[in-house]
């Protein structure tokens, strides 16, 4: 080792985190949500673009993929050169886009993967062609340290509705059995004044996560934020549970504090940056 690579390795850097994921021009949810996010909880944030969308508050109105060839190369210069702490997946619209990111994970052997199957936009618009479903399923689950759906992208990989609270812990359990060593399904579609998620561990073991429910519109890209949330804490150390339960603060602080704030005029989004911290140094 040269004196000047020694110097590097010793050198102070940032705790990073990089989004494989679609860029959302509306700034609330996609690739834009996790920056946000990365930056509010102290980490370097990196990304790796998969799709351009055209949206707003209101809705998806365009959708144009990257060429897998381009994600790759991406990945690769931010990979090879910067270095990854942790990763979390969004939007993959297609089988190449899949398999180009499963390929890198095993090639580079990526930490702390987070993989949030986005299928469905907070305004309904599905993002996903049904046959990336099976591909993601199997290709991706194995490599992901949790995935984290919302009921909606549950029941389309289970391929049965969850009828109701009763019906969350076989359904996290049953997410866990595709492959992935964890599942956080996320409860928040359900009806009521309480919100719970439910956490399923590789020993089998289930965390409940309960929350009062917070009355807002603004809920665009919740589901981007707390899997971001989640990388970003797996890349500062923590535990996989505490890393959800740090998540899970951060996001019912970004929705409160931005619960009352008119961005648009549909979904709006958190407020990303409601308590930042210093960005880490180690």
């Amino acid at each position: 080792m040269t004196h000047s690579q020694n110097s590097s390795a010793l050198a102070p850097r940032y705790v990073r985190a990089l989004s494989i994921a679609g860029s959302d021009s509306g700034g609330g949810a996609g690739i834009q949500a996790d920056l946000k996010t990365f930056s509010a909880l102290g980490c370097y944030g990196m990304t790796a673009i998969t799709a351009i969308t055209a949206q707003n508050t209101q809705g998806v109105r365009a959708i144009h993929g990257v060429p897998p060839d381009i994600l790759r190369a991406q990945i690769e210069a931010v990979v090879e050169d910067i270095g990854v702490d942790a990763v979390k997946i969004g939007m993959l619209h297609s089988p190449e886009v899949v398999q180009v990111v499963a390929d890198a994970i095993r090639r580079y052997q990526l930490p702390n993967v987070v993989l949030d199957p986005v299928m469905v936009a907070t305004s309904g618009d599905r993002l996903i062609a049904t046959e990336t479903v099976d591909v993601l399923v199997r290709e991706l689950f194995p490599l992901a340290q949790v995935v984290t759906p919302n009921l909606d992208e549950a029941a389309l990989l289970l391929g049965r509705p969850i009828a109701g609270i009763d019906d969350l812990d076989a359904a996290a359990q049953a997410l866990r059995a595709l492959g992935a060593p964890a599942a956080l399904l996320k409860g928040g579609h359900l009806p009521g004044d309480e919100v719970v998620d439910v956490l399923a561990l590789a020993d089998g073991s289930l965390a409940h996560l309960r929350s009062p429910r917070i009355a807002t519109t603004n809920g665009h890209g919740t589901g981007c934020t707390l899997s971001s949330a989640i990388a970003a804490h797996l890349a500062l150390g923590h535990a996989l549970p505490s890393a959800v339960a740090q998540a899970r603060s951060y996001i019912l602080g970004a929705i409160q504090s931005g619960a009352a704030v008119r961005t648009g005029h549909g979904h709006g989004p958190l407020n990303h940056g409601y308590a930042p911290v210093a960005q880490v140094v180690r």
